[in-house]
């Protein structure tokens, strides 16, 4: 059976980073996951990405004007 541990942990200069517990058995071969906090500058709300994808419009009135240019084009067919 697995027993896990959690800890959280600074980065020290160098990418070291140290996990001290009692829990640790000496000898004990370990498996160590490193997830890393996204940092405020990464961080991004999901309203950043309106108006950023290929074929989104930035603003209201570039999808009125284009529906109104998909309607005259429609009636100019009829």
């Amino acid at each position: 059976m697995l027993n896990g541990l959690r800890q959280k942990a600074i980065v020290k200069p160098g990418g070291v980073v140290e996990i001290c517990s009692p829990e640790l058995p000496t000898g004990a071969t370990v498996e160590i996951i490193v997830l890393i906090s996204p940092t405020d500058q990464s961080k991004s709300s999901l309203t950043s990405f309106i108006g950023s994808a290929k074929g989104s419009f930035a603003t209201p009135e570039e999808v009125d004007k284009f529906i109104s240019q998909e309607r005259d084009a429609w009636e100019s067919y009829s």
